[in-house]
């Protein structure tokens, strides 16, 4: 069965404090679309093809750069969307914000650290909060489509948040200013779904 474009929770225009309508839409629409294409391009007739998009990008380090690339460009987008909301608390609640400020100090101090991270990859990549292997929140970023759960990550974990940093995901309204995005960003985050993951996966 071939890999689809999932439907968003929210209208292109409903992110429209942080993300403009425009965007949205080029971003789900054109460039989330064109790696599902490609992806199933690239496992049509081959071994991988029928197997789960987890299954695919765990095992990155022995798949095509293809299969690679725009695996991990559908899974990543399919997790970004669902963690953005019109919606948002502003700041998680419970559980996990106590493991929040019990690894980091506080809120804002995570907060500074995932935005250097974002900031700091260099070209295109993803900022990422995990669970990582120890069982303990940690930031990190990887390149591209690359994400901590493929098996050639730098620092593997379970993302429950994660911020594309790629130029298109914000270029039509912030330019070159990815600093204005990531702040705007924020105010958008689904601490929900956030705190769902978190608690899947601790």
């Amino acid at each position: 069965m071939s890999f689809i474009l999932p439907e968003l929770k929210y209208d292109y225009n409903a992110l429209e404090s942080a993300v403009d309508a425009q965007t949205m839409e080029i971003h789900h629409t054109k460039h989330h679309n064109t790696y599902i294409t490609n992806l199933n391009n690239a496992i049509v007739g081959t071994e991988n093809e029928g197997k789960d998009l987890l299954d695919l990008i765990q095992n990155a380090g022995s798949i095509s750069p293809a299969v690679r690339n725009n695996g991990g460009g559908h899974w990543n987008h399919s997790f970004f969307w669902d963690l953005m909301t019109p919606d948002s608390m502003g700041a998680p609640q419970g559980e996990l914000a106590d493991d929040i400020k019990s690894t980091f100090g506080d809120f804002e101090t995570f907060k500074t650290q995932f935005t250097q991270a974002g900031l700091t990859r260099f070209g295109s990549g993803w900022a990422w909060l995990i669970v990582n292997t120890e069982g303990k929140l940690q930031v990190t970023s990887t390149p591209n489509q690359d994400n901590p759960l493929m098996d050639i990550a730098e620092i593997k974990g379970s993302p429950i948040l994660g911020l594309d940093v790629w130029e298109h995901a914000y270029y039509l309204r912030y330019q070159n200013r990815r600093p204005d995005y990531i702040n705007a960003w924020w105010d958008i985050v689904d601490w929900n779904k956030v705190a769902e993951l978190y608690q899947t996966n601790k």
